[in-house]
């Protein structure tokens, strides 16, 4: 093992919390929660990789409120499911890692008519998952959401989590009011940056005023939208150093595209349409078959560390720890990211498809994962997460 794995897989510490190695499992949403409260598969998949060595594993799409799910089978944090999840953080401790919570509001990327509640963005549109109006937030829209993450927070760290990932990317509702093309606002949540930017720095701000040094408190931000209106790689630069100015995050994981806009851009590799529209409801189904559906999910060649280029202008911008994600299969493309500066490697389908593949690496046994990219697991977080190419041996139990 070189001098720069050793660094991969060698204790470290995230804000004031203490991890077995620079390895995260990225937040992809498990698609185990079919009654919006923690089940026994939701743990089953998070200790897969905290047996498998991974250093931190993250709880995906935790909403701060009813209509910040994208659908109605999201948990909300509050006092009801605290239970649940501070069963689930002791289940991964007692692994050895250290579990940290995506918490977010998905605004435009909510589901209103799965949710039962209308979605709120940063400015009004039409909404291709639900057919409403997706209406823009209104000031007291904005105070009530900021409110709900201090919450969502204090419960979270009193379920005993070690990371709050504040999630500002992928076109949820802090993302639209970063987006110009989605911010449309004349108010003071609109125009320059600073100003679309009040909404993120509100809440970053607020949380860490709750947690205090409690927890490590990190943030998923974009390296580019991947659509035009979007957060250029420039605009996110200025947008994490103003962040980093703030100084209340430890940590930013730097990932891209838009849930909404341009899903693949994030994904990279095939793109499994047919797939995608079976497991849709019936009238999005009909729209993903259309040759505007069809091109929504568009096609970009899969290659190993797809950010890197982009999140290396965040590194020489920024002395703040950075995590650097997408498409991180090979051991070889860790060292390197150390190498380059990058604070930790954070993986989502290489891990899904192994969950064991960190020991794997640590012990020599594999040089590089087998996740080849199809994307086939994207449709299946309707019916429980999974990788299709598993082998009953191997695969982890869904309810």
């Amino acid at each position: 093992m070189s001098a720069t794995a050793s660094t991969v897989f060698s204790p470290t510490t995230l804000g004031p919390v203490r991890l077995r190695n620079r390895t995260v499992k990225a937040a992809t949403f498990e698609g185990r929660t079919p009654d919006g409260e923690v089940t026994d598969a939701l743990i089953d998949y998070h200790l897969a990789p905290a047996r498998g060595g991974i250093g931190l594993t993250t709880v995906a799409y935790l909403a701060v409120a009813p209509e910040g799910r994208t659908h109605a089978e999201q948990i909300v944090v509050g006092p009801g499911t605290l239970p649940g999840l501070a069963r689930l953080a002791d289940a991964v401790h007692a692994e050895g890692a250290a579990v940290a919570a995506q918490v977010g509001h998905a605004g435009p990327v909510a589901n209103g008519r799965s949710n039962g509640v209308r979605a709120i963005s940063a400015s009004s549109m039409p909404s291709p998952l639900s057919m409403q109006m997706i209406k823009s937030a209104s000031e007291s829209d904005l105070t009530r959401v900021t409110r709900a993450y201090v919450a969502a927070a204090r419960t979270l760290v009193e379920a005993g989590f070690d990371v709050l990932e504040l999630h500002m990317a992928h076109s949820y509702l802090i993302s639209s009011f970063l987006a110009p093309g989605l911010n449309r606002r004349k108010d003071r949540w609109g125009g320059p940056l600073e100003r679309r930017a009040r909404l993120a720095r509100q809440v970053a701000r607020a949380v860490r005023d709750e947690v205090g040094d409690a927890v490590a408190l990190t943030a998923k931000v974009s390296v580019s939208d991947g659509f035009r209106g979007g957060v250029t790689t420039d605009e996110g630069v200025a947008f994490a150093q103003l962040l980093e100015a703030d100084g209340h995050l430890d940590a930013l994981q730097l990932s891209g595209g838009s849930s909404l806009m341009n899903p693949m851009y994030l994904f990279r590799g095939e793109t499994p349409v047919a797939e995608f529209a079976d497991a849709m409801p019936t009238i999005v189904k009909w729209g993903m078959k259309t040759p505007a559906g069809r091109g929504f999910l568009k096609r970009y060649e899969f290659e190993e560390a797809y950010f890197k280029e982009k999140a290396l202008r965040f590194r020489q911008e920024l002395s703040m720890p950075l995590m650097l994600l997408g498409g991180i299969n090979r051991l070889e493309t860790m060292e390197q990211a150390m190498a380059d500066g990058f604070d930790f490697v954070a993986m989502g389908r290489a891990v899904l498809r192994e969950p064991d593949l960190v020991n794997r690496l640590q012990q020599g046994a594999a040089s590089a994962g087998i996740c080849t990219h199809c994307n086939r697991c994207m449709p299946t977080i309707y019916t429980g997460t999974r990788c299709v190419e598993w082998t009953a041996g191997e695969a982890i139990p869904v309810a």
